[in-house]
């Protein structure tokens, strides 16, 4: 116990190893440095210690730069008042417009016939596809304006509102400005699956919407007769081209014909000819006659009778007779004075009896193939079927003054916002 105090009061009684060890002490007190054998206890290229970063105060109260201003403005300008000015117009300035609707589409009606091969599958098509798209583009044509304009003065019509800027229409334009307006005052939609054209046809006032209406349909009516004239014109052409021709050809014939029997007095070769024929067979009897009298006489009678004599001279004269009308059937026969026998008449005769028998068949075969394309085309007819006659507006529905000014003041928002974020990013990225 005695030795347990002796070691407690140690460093009391040695006061003079103190300083000896108080840099150990230090040296515990200071942070352990790391363990580096090239250094030595001060090394050249040690850095001084960085005084640690304070804490931030509290943030200030946000205020309004100049930036902010500027986006205001600009949205003010930008925004606001444009749509502004455009509900004004909206609402204040711009006229009603009243509308007539009007549906219609084109049918094509195929009667099949007894010949046909298909049988009733012809009579199964309904509306033309092509047809349908031809009136589509002509109700948008200069040719549609331009005669619905000499009707019933499209300009006048369409330039009612004296302050309208926008909607109405300005009469100093030309044809080519009213065309352009006219989609603007005539909407027209196609579907394709029923092949449907439906108008809305706008104006600035009930009864004017449907008279536009009505002469639409009127032009197109009248448009889909003449394809069908013209459909048809092609469908006889050619069997007109054939029938005139056949029509010629008859007539020629037959007045080669009537040339014939003018020029050799003959109106039927074949009918002369047996009259000829019986006339030389009744001369050829009388001779026979003449020769049998003649014998008796020589048998009978004297030598210088008259009989006998009379006899020979009538012999000599029937002879004579018959020489003539044979002649008439060969080269040598001379009684005509065209020089023209029996045989060289009769072939000629034939061969206009024969162009005339050709020309006769080939014009019945034309006109009956003729009538037969007339029926052809008659069973097929193309007509405009209006399904919604023209109607008459009540109470103006257009134009729709919240949705335009919706769409405006949503692209005017959009266009805004876009440029402000163009702004931003081209501002952060200097």
């Amino acid at each position: 116990m005695s030795e347990e105090h002796n070691i407690s009061k140690l460093p009391q009684e040695q006061p003079a190893n103190r300083p000896a060890n108080q840099p150990a002490a230090k040296a515990a007190q200071q942070p352990a440095k790391p363990n580096n054998p090239n250094a030595g206890p001060n090394p050249p290229n040690a850095k001084p210690q960085q005084p640690r970063p304070k804490a931030p105060g509290p943030a200030r109260p946000a205020s309004p730069k100049k930036r902010h201003w500027g986006v205001l403005t600009s949205f003010l300008l930008f925004v606001i008042a444009p749509l502004a000015a455009t509900i004004y117009y909206l609402f204040v300035i711009a006229e009603d417009q009243y509308a007539s609707f009007v549906g219609f589409a084109i049918k094509s009606e195929e009667a099949s016939s007894a010949t046909d091969l298909l049988g009733g599958l012809s009579s199964l098509s309904g509306s033309s596809s092509s047809d349908t798209d031809i009136l589509y583009q002509f109700i948008q044509s200069q040719d549609l304006v331009d005669r619905i304009n000499q009707s019933i003065d499209l300009e006048t019509i369409f330039s009612r509102p004296e302050n309208d800027p926008i909607f109405a229409y300005d009469t100093s334009g030309t044809i080519e400005d009213l065309v352009a307006y006219w989609p603007r005052m005539v909407r027209i939609e196609l579907d394709t699956n029923t092949n449907l054209i439906l108008l809305r046809v706008h104006a600035f006032r009930a009864d004017e919407a449907q008279l536009i209406a009505q002469h639409i349909v009127a032009e197109s009516s009248d448009m889909i007769n003449r394809l069908s004239a013209i459909a048809r014109a092609d469908a006889t052409r050619y069997a007109r081209d054939d029938l005139e021709k056949a029509v010629e050809r008859l007539k020629s014939s037959r007045e080669i014909l009537t040339k014939f029997r003018s020029d050799t007095q003959i109106v039927d070769p074949s009918a002369d000819i047996q009259g000829q024929m019986g006339l030389l067979n009744s001369l050829e009897s009388q001779l026979a006659e003449a020769q049998i009298e003649m014998n008796l006489l020589l048998d009978t009678t004297r030598e210088g009778d008259p009989r006998i004599t009379q006899a020979e001279r009538r012999i000599e004269v029937i002879q004579g007779l018959i020489a003539d009308e044979r002649g008439k059937f060969g080269l040598g026969g001379s009684a005509r004075t065209d020089e023209r026998d029996y045989s060289t008449l009769i072939g000629e005769f034939e061969r206009l009896m024969v162009d005339l028998e050709y020309a006769q068949k080939t014009y019945l075969g034309a006109h009956a193939a003729f009538d037969a394309s007339i029926a052809e085309a008659a069973r097929k007819s193309r007509y405009l079927a209006t399904f919604t006659q023209p109607t008459l507006a009540e109470s103006p529905r257009y134009p729709q003054r919240e949705v335009l000014a919706f769409i405006v003041g949503v692209f005017l928002l959009l266009g805004w916002s876009i440029a402000v974020l163009i702004f931003y990013s081209v501002r952060d990225r200097r």
